[in-house]
């Protein structure tokens, strides 16, 4: 019954969080039951505490699994299917063309944080866990987003100068992000975000 429930509302290699499953008339222990019988079998993979999936087909014996940002996104970045978190750090810089570095270290705004920093593992992956400045939710994240990369934008960006202001403000027209979004948010932040974010050209003709 959980095997047939999942195909229909899982895709291959899609993480499903267990603390997710529901069951008409079936208890959470009843559903781990099950879940552990379809892993035994190779029905379903683990791939950390917690988080399955159904593994898709692969010409190789270890098979493939889902990414880590998908696996991220699930477990940290939405409650159900609200918003909750984003990325940030050197993986949002190197996903909007910022640095060619690859995060070796995946660091997660999100509502789900307890501290105001934690490091901790999915799988093999690096994690830092951070609280947000103010909750998350659909209408801020990309706001939110943008700001703590334009706080340490001399720490994450490889680019400089024109070509920099030309690629955040291309990412602003894609995202849909206008100043108006970030100026509420503008007094959580440390004053330093004024004098990068004029130097960028994001508050032309106003002295840091």
């Amino acid at each position: 019954m959980l095997y047939d429930d999942l195909q229909k509302n899982y895709a291959l290699n899609e993480p499903i969080l267990i603390s997710e499953i529901k069951l008409d008339g079936v208890s959470m222990n009843n559903i781990r039951q099950q879940v552990k019988r379809l892993v035994d079998s190779g029905k379903l993979k683990r791939f950390d505490t917690g988080i399955y999936y159904l593994p898709a087909p692969s010409l190789f014996k270890s098979g493939t699994a889902p990414s880590i940002v998908k696996v991220i996104d699930c477990k940290y970045l939405r409650e159900g299917q609200a918003c909750c978190g984003y990325l940030t750090g050197v993986a949002f810089a190197n996903q909007i063309g910022m640095t060619t570095q690859v995060p070796m270290t995946y660091e997660v705004v999100t509502n789900k944080a307890k501290t105001e920093y934690k490091k901790t593992k999915l799988g093999r992956t690096n994690i830092i866990l951070r609280k947000p400045r103010t909750a998350v939710n659909a209408a801020n994240a990309k706001a939110l987003q943008l700001l703590d990369f334009l706080k340490e934008i001399d720490l994450l960006a490889e680019v400089t100068g024109a070509e920099l202001s030309q690629k955040i403000r291309a990412y602003m027209r894609r995202s849909g992000v206008l100043f108006e979004d970030l100026q509420p948010y503008l007094p959580l932040y440390p004053d330093k975000i004024f004098r990068n974010m004029y130097e960028t050209g994001l508050l032309y003709g106003i002295s840091a």
